[in-house]
């Protein structure tokens, strides 16, 4: 039914415009649809910032044909750069109003880089290395200043445990066929994300303090388990609860298929024993930190967790991994979650370490997981 004349029109507020070569695009973030269009667009939506009839609108914009500017209205509701105002926003823009200052730059960001299509290419990944390298050669892995004066250092000692734990740490591609003991998952889970204390800030209440840092200790990132092949552990979906330190059944069973589905193909990792799923719950943060900047904070905070974890399970002579190469919108509706308020971010795992570690971490240059342009 086509809206009368008397209808009021808005602008999305989850709106970003920007040149993408010779062509202007705008882009709704929070539903991830973009157009390009003519800089009279920008008039356009400007003119319907607060809620305008298209009696108006046809007024404003006399000089067009009519049919012209509703056709443009149309357009431009369909693609969701323009809400019907009598129509009740639903949870999503509820949810997605709630990021506040950390629009539109955290949120155009968070939102234009979930759900990117991945394709894996095991047998074609050398040559396109090796194609890439011929025409593009390989930025330096190192910087230096050949002209500045230099001060020797002694390398580390590495002879204790510590050091031979960071050396040790790969991302394994393969696992053995035996389970991973219970208590050993613990140890995992509880070094990595577990409650190690609390400290009480007077009026504003306790913080939590664990092994890595977290700003303002708000601690965002939560961590969901699908044990797959852990002993006296039932296969299926777990919550981790790092402050009572136990795991909350959400869902029964889980197979390597499920795995590999959720990690965009990657059939490797289909055979750990366990996955975690790290999400950030935003609020935490947003509570204390109202600019986008802070979800640097929120990122960076997943990725030391993720290296915890990694130099945890090493430790303990586990095979762990980490891949960014995941589909977000599934593991998000797996969890039960609504992917604004919290969203997946990153993904772990381990499994066992197989007899024949040979090979066991190859793939890291000739396996490609890449971004499908």
């Amino acid at each position: 039914m086509k809206a009368g004349a008397s209808h009021v029109f808005r602008r999305s507020p989850f709106l970003v415009s920007y040149w993408l070569g010779k062509h202007l695009v705008f882009e709704n973030f929070a539903t991830r649809r973009r157009i390009t269009a003519a800089p009279i667009t920008s008039a356009v939506l400007d003119f319907f910032q607060s809620g305008r009839t298209l009696r108006d609108f046809f007024t404003r914009f006399k000089k067009y044909d009519l049919s012209s500017l509703r056709r443009s209205v149309d357009l431009l509701t369909k693609h969701s750069m323009l809400e019907l105002c009598e129509k009740k926003r639903g949870f999503a823009s509820e949810a997605h109003e709630a990021w506040g200052q950390w629009n539109p730059a955290a949120g155009f960001f968070h939102f234009s880089t979930k759900d990117v299509e991945f394709e894996v290419e095991l047998d074609e990944g050398f040559a396109f290395l090796q194609h890439l390298a011929r025409s593009h050669p390989k930025p330096s892995p190192v910087k230096r200043y050949p002209g500045a004066r230099r001060v020797k250092l002694e390398w580390p000692k590495v002879g204790s445990e510590f050091p031979q734990v960071l050396f040790s740490r790969r991302t394994w591609r393969k696992f053995s066929k035996q389970p991973v003991d219970l208590a050993t998952l613990g140890a995992l889970l509880g070094l990595t994300w577990g409650v190690q204390g609390w400290v009480k800030v007077p009026r504003v209440g306790s913080l939590a303090i664990r092994t890595s840092p977290s700003g303002g200790s708000l601690h965002p990132i939560e961590a969901y388990l699908i044990a797959r092949n852990v002993r006296e552990l039932q296969p299926g979906l777990y919550h981790y609860d790092g402050s009572a330190h136990h795991l909350a059944l959400l869902r029964r069973g889980a197979n390597s298929r499920q795995l590999v589905r959720y990690l965009e193909g990657q059939w490797w990792f289909g055979g750990a024993s366990f996955v975690v799923f790290m999400t950030a719950v935003f609020g935490r943060t947003q509570w204390k930190y109202d600019y986008a900047r802070a979800y640097r904070a929120v990122l960076m905070e997943a990725g030391h967790l993720c290296q915890t974890f990694c130099l945890t399970a090493t430790w303990l002579g586990l095979a762990p991994f980490c891949t960014i190469a995941f589909n977000d919108s599934s593991i998000e509706r797996m969890l039960g979650v609504d992917g604004i308020s919290e969203s997946v971010l990153y993904v772990a795992g381990a499994g066992v370490r197989p007899l024949d570690e040979r090979h066991a971490h190859l793939g890291t240059m000739g396996a490609q997981v890449r971004w499908r342009r």
